[in-house]
């Protein structure tokens, strides 16, 4: 059964509606109920259309962590071959919230990180609802510097809420291995492309995506702190979180005019898990058009350009 978000819910009753029907027809054969399936589908299409086209930033928030979206595992199977991972961070412990390791793209060797929320209660237990601890950053810091080593492209796909905030994690310096993967991310001399695939949540998200090329999916949200804990902290009251997302301009298409992200890369109507084919064609697509422009750099061309491209966030002209 599909999992419908709040304020689906005209879409979900027109939509169950037309199921019924369908049941119905296959009961009794004598009965013909097309019209009225095609009448009650047509108008769930309008609707659902009519309200993706008007979604606020909670709105974004909600669609970015939809049950169905697809998640790092997806991508990875969809236009990655070969995949080698690599586990462990040589110091303490393998991190499963962060998957990493080596593969092909269009044939072509790259090295791949990516974040694993889950998708059901037992792998989101395994993955920590991609919430990474220490050992996933320093896993990553790895790879970058295999990645440097071999002079392989790196590709990485973020979808968290953010580092692991318990005590443990803490205890092994997660702040400290968040900027030492955010330091070989703007360190390493090969074409680095991240891609915001659901939440990019704070360092947690930053760690891996200070890239040459950053893209987000269209209902995506890339921010400093989640809506919900910047609502607590600024009003100590959760619920304002609708507030919060507004204000933080945390949507694609807010980070696009702001410079922070490059591309937008458009979803199906209803979100990436209506359409995980098209989806995963669009982000591969933009990935390749990206290894195309940069594949001409050189290592200090790359690490110049990377460097500039976050200097640059923020940056006003009077």
């Amino acid at each position: 059964m599909r999992s419908y978000l709040e304020f689906e819910k005209p879409v979900a009753d027109l939509e169950g509606r037309a199921h019924e029907l369908r049941s119905m027809a296959q009961q009794d054969k004598n009965v013909d109920l097309s019209q009225e399936i095609e009448r009650l589908e047509a108008k769930a299409r309008d609707t659902l259309a009519d309200l993706y086209s008007k979604l606020t930033p909670w709105h974004k928030t909600q669609v970015a962590r939809h049950p169905d979206r697809p998640h790092f595992k997806d991508y990875l199977s969809a236009f990655i071959t070969e995949f080698t991972p690599l586990a462990g961070d040589r110091y303490f412990a393998e991190d499963y919230a962060v998957i990493a390791g080596l593969g092909r793209f269009d044939g072509e060797s790259v090295a791949v990180i990516g974040q694993e929320k889950g998708s059901d209660t037992e792998s989101r237990l395994k993955h920590n609802f991609g919430m990474a601890r220490p050992e996933g950053y320093r896993k990553a810091v790895r790879i970058m510097e295999l990645a440097d080593r071999f002079s392989i492209p790196l590709i990485t796909l973020v979808d968290t809420a953010g580092a692991y905030p318990g005590v443990g994690a803490e205890e092994r310096g997660q702040a400290e291995a968040i900027a030492r993967s955010t330091e070989m991310s703007l360190r390493i001399g090969v074409p680095m492309i991240s891609v915001i695939i659901g939440e990019g949540g704070s360092g947690g998200a930053i760690a891996i995506a200070t890239a040459n090329r950053v893209n987000m999916l269209e209902h995506a949200i890339y921010s400093v702190i989640s809506p919900e804990a910047g609502a607590s902290i600024l009003w100590r009251d959760a619920t304002r979180a609708q507030d919060v997302a507004t204000a933080m301009k945390i949507t694609a298409q807010d980070l696009k005019e702001l410079g922070v992200i490059d591309e937008i890369i458009a979803e199906p109507v209803g979100g990436a898990h209506r359409g995980r084919e098209e989806v995963m064609e669009a982000t591969a697509s933009i990935i390749r058009s990206d290894l195309k422009e940069l594949s001409g750099l050189s290592p200090e061309e790359l690490r110049t350009q990377r460097r500039n491209k976050f200097l640059a966030i923020g940056r006003t002209i009077s």
